[in-house]
């Protein structure tokens, strides 16, 4: 988890082969997608084309129908047996983005993620973290609508949001400095 630009998609492959190469059966996933559903939702949900204005409620609705069936999919049978999961993104993300970031009421929110789950939650969450001005330079090249249209307010709510959760949650959560390069965040992530 982290906020844009924090280095997690580049973190997932060297994690997952750190992982592998001490024996374990890797299952690697993004959110939203890794299921057709949730490929689908991530065009839809990221794209700044057609420019589309959806408040936080219905943000938040469409990553629940994405998470429930990426849970049902491949998250569950890859634990059932007895994989390692690792997620790019999960329910955290929503509670930050359409929470924090939107103003969406944070104990409605946790009610549809854990009905988006079906109650199932990481065993640890390692939370890359940056300041959002580095986090926003790195993504220049690949703008979202959460880039294109929300200003840096709204990304300092994000990123102290998931520190809140970090600091609320400290046996579940690492937090490794996202602004290093990739071989110094691999290192504290592992």
């Amino acid at each position: 988890e982290g906020p844009d630009g924090s280095g997690k998609s580049s973190l997932v492959p060297p994690l997952a082969a750190a992982l592998a190469a001490g024996g374990c059966e890797v299952v690697t996933t993004r959110e939203p997608g890794s299921t057709p559903l949730g490929e689908l939702m991530r065009r839809l949900v990221l794209d700044v084309e057609p420019p589309i204005d959806r408040g936080g409620r219905a943000d938040a609705l469409l990553f629940a129908a994405s998470r429930a069936q990426h849970v049902d999919e491949v998250i569950a049978p890859a634990l059932a047996r007895g994989a390692v999961v690792l997620c790019d993104r999960y329910a955290d993300s929503s509670l930050a983005y359409q929470g924090a970031g939107s103003g969406v009421p944070m104990d409605q929110l946790r009610e549809v993620q854990r009905f988006a789950t079906g109650g199932l939650v990481p065993d640890l969450t390692i939370l890359l973290d940056l300041p959002v001005e580095v986090g926003v330079a790195r993504k220049s090249a690949e703008i979202t609508r959460f880039e294109a249209f929300q200003d840096t307010a709204y990304h300092e709510r994000v990123r102290a949001a998931f520190l809140g959760f970090a600091a609320a949650e400290p046996d579940r959560y690492a937090i490794v400095d996202g602004a290093g390069d990739p071989e110094t965040v691999l290192a504290g992530a592992v």
